[in-house]
């Protein structure tokens, strides 16, 4: 009885699966059929035409999904149910890794890759979805001199819907930083952070600002460039963010100019280069933020050692510091949770927040941004 059980118990599985509805991708090319995406099941269907190969596979979630060729020369593969969020993923055809046609690339794992979305409930998603009945900011491109690195660089800036109405209203700035193998375009493509602040500022959770998006120096992996050490990895960001673009912000918009409207935040090495610039440069910020940051380094029990003693003093610290936030997904062991632990034991005043259910992932990225937002310049 129980083997007729569990046979029954498949066919119905598999019955589900075969009539279960695949939509094409949020994050396809205009007009493409696929990849497709399962709104019930979480899964994701793709294809390729490729006549002459031998062997396909989609790699996306760290598994690889053989695909099968029909009579035309077209590969299809469907995975397992996938994660809700966004994920990198790439075909490989003939043990070359190639991006999907059919698929937006994106910047990330330090190369222009294909993306999909794999969607939450509309109401889950609400906080980072496009909202057509709340007024909307903008994101520009902007490039400007770095005299320290002797060239031109690029920003991403943000401005909120009132911005160009407000006449001569100054506004606080968040620095926002990207992670290792990714760049300046992570934070409004993969992270829709204009849709959240859209909607928080619309909301009344936010007050309305301006925020820049910069590379960090960071879009290649570690150790791709030879004899560079983990200290200097992405350790340039730091003078060129004080030296060169915050002077630009503040020259080129309507930005206030004091530590008390100015915040800074980044997700894991961004998180990194935040606690780097922030925690040697008290007088310059005043909100801070970590998002699986990349703040191992930092142990526990010597947190009053770190960063030349800034935490040694708690109530001087305090004094400063209007708001410190350090978060990380639940299924993280990026240390955050121990850290933020150990501040608290001392006397310094900080918010930890944990993304129920998710890795190191954009989703818990989104998720952290929009619990800080609310933190800053109250």
């Amino acid at each position: 009885m129980k083997k007729v059980f569990i046979i029954a118990s498949l066919s119905l599985l598999f019955s589900a699966v075969a009539n279960a509805q695949f939509v094409p991708a949020q994050t396809n090319i205009p007009c493409a059929e696929f990849p497709k995406v399962n709104l019930e099941t979480r899964q994701a269907q793709f294809q390729i035409m490729a006549p002459e190969a031998k062997e396909v596979q989609v790699d996306i979630c760290s598994k690889k999904y053989p695909m099968t060729r029909d009579d035309k020369g077209v590969w299809s593969a469907t995975t397992d149910p996938l994660v809700v969020g966004f994920h990198y993923y790439a075909l490989i055809v003939d043990g070359v890794r190639v991006n999907d046609p059919a698929s937006e690339t994106f910047y990330g794992c330090s190369q222009q890759t294909s993306g999909i979305e794999i969607p939450e409930s509309p109401a889950e998603a609400a906080y980072y979805t496009f909202n057509k009945d709340v007024p909307h900011g903008q994101v520009r491109e902007c490039q400007y001199f770095s005299e320290v690195e002797g060239q031109a660089r690029r920003c991403f800036v943000y401005t909120p819907a009132e911005y160009e109405k407000s006449g001569d209203k100054k506004y606080p700035v968040l620095y926002l930083q990207h992670g290792m193998g990714e760049d300046e375009r992570g934070w409004h493509q993969q992270g829709h952070m204009q849709n959240i602040m859209d909607n928080q500022i619309a909301a009344g959770k936010c007050v309305p600002m301006i925020v820049v998006m910069d590379y960090g120096n960071c879009g290649y992996g570690f150790g791709a460039k030879k004899g560079e050490s983990m200290q200097e990895f992405g350790a340039l960001f730091t003078p060129i963010l004080l030296k060169d673009v915050i002077p630009f912000i503040e020259s080129n918009f309507r930005a206030l100019s004091d530590r008390d409207h100015r915040a800074m935040a980044g997700l894991s090495w961004g998180g990194f280069e935040t606690f780097n610039t922030t925690m040697t440069n008290l007088d310059k910020f005043s909100y801070i933020g970590a998002f699986s940051g990349a703040l191992f380094a930092i142990r526990p029990e010597a947190v009053k050692t770190a960063y030349n003693g800034v935490w040694a003093d708690a109530d001087k610290f305090n004094s400063q510091v209007h708001a410190l936030f350090l978060s990380m997904g639940s299924e993280e062991t990026f240390g955050a949770d121990k850290l933020s632990e150990a501040l608290t034991n001392i006397g310094i005043k900080n918010t930890y927040y944990s993304s129920p259910g998710t890795h190191h992932e954009w989703l818990t990225w989104r998720r952290c941004f929009n619990e800080f937002l609310p933190l800053c310049f109250k």
